[in-house]
This record gives structure tokens, C-alpha cells and sequence, in this order.
């Protein structure tokens, strides 16, 4: 899957230089072999490599969450739970189930949860402290192409003293929620790191902050990576 993922990059974002926001490499524990899992619905599944780091045998717990803007349960995965040697490294499979086709990118959370057995001090097996990694999954839909700078659809206004967002792409755009306002340079921070397809978004902005012109975000493409800060100009209401 990181082959795929870093094939995919390549084409898309020749010669750009991205810094990891959701490391490849975790803790101690149950690892994830990318930052992402990616359901592309002309496939059907999707898979991803977990391997324990741990120096003792761990039972992983696999499970997918619905976000709370989107409760619709579209993903089964196997296995829910399986025993995981030391330095093993298991298979978990994604299959897009129910609901109807999606139109446009939906988004869920993958949650692997590594419990490992330890021996205490008369060699009997005991629970672990639990360990878990909290992965984004996004759900593609058949026929929608792939848009590598997604963050560039979204558009900006000033609306009642509010900065708000809009996004009427087809793309789940993920991003820092901190973002610069230009040319005031004040701070402001969204509720959360991602703007969902037909969403709007709004935060108050103090009163210098609503003759800014621009915002300065921090975009993360869909594998977990953040690339260099965008500009994108604040538009007035009337025009969006």
C-alpha cells in the first residue's frame, strides 16, 4: 500500500517537498504501515498492513468509526480482533458495504488498538497497557479523478463578521485548523482539521480581522502530508 501511495505522489506532486503529518513511524506497538487508508469504491476493499513492534505477542482490535457529520456505516473490515506475534505483521481488509454508491468522497476513522500480554512477577500472563493508532479512511468514488490540491476548490468569504469556508467539491480537504489572516496577520482556527463535500464552515473573526483580504491555510492532502502554505483570496459573499 505505501508503494501504491508514493507512486500515486510522485505523479501527481513532482519535485515537491512534503513533510509527514501523520508519521509512518509510531510508537511501540501496533504499527500502520501508511497514514491513510484509502477505499477507492471501483475496487471495492481495501487493505492495510499492521505489524506489532512490541516485544511481546499483543491481541489488535480493529475498528471503524463514523464521524459524527456522517453516521452511515459503508465499511466492514477483517479481522475485528486476532493475536499478533512479536515483529508479525497482519493483513486488515476494508470492504465497502451498504448504503448506495458514493457521489462524493465520504469520510471515516480506522482505529487499531494493540493490547499486549505481559508476565508479571511470578510468570503469569497479564494485560498490557493498550496502545492505538487513529487513521483516517476515505471512501473514493467510481469515476471521480483524483485531485491532488483539493484545498485550491475551496472558497473564502466575510460574512456577518464571520470568516467562513465554503466547499462544493466532491473532495474531503484536510488542513491545519490554525489559519493566518492577511494583512493583519491575526490567528484564527477552525473547528476541526477537515472541510466535508457541500459543507460550510464559519468562525467569528474580531473587527480588524474583517477587512482581511486573504487567508493563509496549511493544506494536507488526502495520504496524510502537509505541503507548503497556501494563499487563497477572501471573495465577497454576493460573488460565491
Amino acid at each position: 500500500m505505501v508503494a501504491r501511495l508514493l507512486n500515486v505522489l510522485r505523479a501527481v506532486l513532482p519535485g515537491l517537498v512534503v513533510m509527514v503529518v501523520a508519521p509512518l513511524v509510531f510508537a511501540t506497538g501496533m504499527q500502520p504501515e501508511a497514514p491513510l487508508v484509502m477505499l477507492y469504491e471501483a475496487d471495492g476493499e481495501a487493505s492495510m498492513n499492521v505489524k506489532n513492534t512490541d516485544v511481546v505477542p499483543s491481541l489488535l482490535y480493529s475498528t471503524i468509526e463514523n464521524i459524527p457529520e456522517d453516521q452511515e456505516n459503508l465499511v466492514i473490515l477483517t479481522p475485528p480482533v486476532t493475536r499478533v506475534e512479536p515483529g508479525e505483521t497482519q493483513l486488515v481488509r476494508f470492504i465497502r458495504e451498504g448504503g448506495d454508491p458514493s457521489k462524493v468522497q465520504r469520510l471515516k476513522r480506522v482505529i487499531f488498538e494493540g493490547i499486549p500480554q505481559k508476565l508479571d512477577v511470578e510468570g503469569r500472563a497479564v494485560v498490557g497497557v493498550n496502545v492505538r493508532q487513529n487513521l483516517p479512511l476515505i471512501i473514493h468514488p467510481k469515476g471521480l479523478e483524483l485531485n491532488s490540491e483539493p484545498w485550491k476548490l475551496l472558497k473564502w468569504s466575510i460574512q456577518d463578521g464571520k470568516l467562513a469556508v465554503v466547499n462544493d467539491s466532491a473532495y474531503v480537504v484536510r488542513m491545519a485548523q490554525k489559519i493566518e489572516l492577511k494583512p493583519s496577520g491575526g490567528m484564527v482556527s477552525l473547528s476541526r482539521t477537515y472541510v466535508l463535500p457541500g459543507e460550510t464552515l464559519k468562525v467569528m473573526l474580531g473587527p480588524q480581522a474583517v477587512h482581511s483580504t486573504s487567508v493563509m491555510i496549511v493544506p494536507v492532502t488526502i495520504y496524510g502530508f502537509a505541503v507548503e502554505s497556501y494563499s487563497a483570496p477572501i471573495v465577497n459573499a454576493a460573488s460565491l
